[in-house]
């Protein structure tokens, strides 16, 4: 089924280190700090592409841009992070989309946005979606937590002791960051179209 947010991820089977993903949390610094400012912008922008939704039915496409690559940028940091260690190749300081990485994220722009969802969408139609995320992955857009950060530390430790990283625990925990991003996605007034209650693993998006 077509989805108009479409998460996906790469595994670098044969570049990860076994022990490079101990200090990750140290070499993503600088991009925690360019992120925090980044998502407050992300929070004032996005109630002001409300007003915008509400008043024309069209969300403006240069903040479309600019929240979507905000997002793209989130999910490159925390594919590489402790979201997937999915790779070892240090993600680009960069808002937008980057073809060249290994974690993607893509998001149609709507050419009409219902006026009357923006009123609601974002926390009452999307509170289902916020139980089920908080419960799988302990919560949608930067730091997750929960069962996405016990199974990701998993993988570390196999990949330590085995020099491999577990194939399904990847697909499962792509799957659970897949349902994060389609939420935040929807609540972010990005798009209409409700997020299935449906996990699709993989690291490739099954609407890509």
């Amino acid at each position: 089924m077509t989805y108009p947010v479409r998460l996906s991820g790469q595994l670098d089977e044969q570049g990860l280190n076994r022990w490079r993903w101990l200090v990750k949390w140290l070499l993503l610094i600088p991009h925690f700090l360019v992120l925090a400012v980044l998502w407050v912008v992300l929070m004032v922008t996005t109630p002001i592409a409300g007003v915008a939704v509400l008043v024309t039915g069209r969300y403006p496409r240069g903040l479309f841009d600019l929240n979507v690559g905000i997002l793209q940028w989130t999910w490159r940091v925390q594919f590489y992070g402790f979201s997937a260690l999915g790779t070892d190749r240090y993600p680009p300081f960069r808002i937008g989309p980057d073809a060249t990485y290994p974690a993607t994220l893509d998001v149609d722009y709507p050419e009409h946005l219902s006026r009357g969802l923006v009123l609601v969408k974002w926390w009452l139609l999307a509170l289902p979606h916020y139980l089920v995320v908080a419960v799988l992955a302990g919560g949608v857009g930067v730091g997750h937590g929960g069962l996405v950060t016990l199974l990701v530390a998993v993988a570390g430790v196999v990949l330590l002791v085995t020099g491999r990283y577990p194939r399904d625990v990847f697909d499962l925990v792509v799957g659970l960051d897949r349902w994060c991003y389609r939420v935040l996605a929807y609540a972010a007034l990005l798009t209409d179209t409700y997020p299935p209650f449906r996990l699709d693993l993989g690291g490739r998006d099954p609407a890509a």
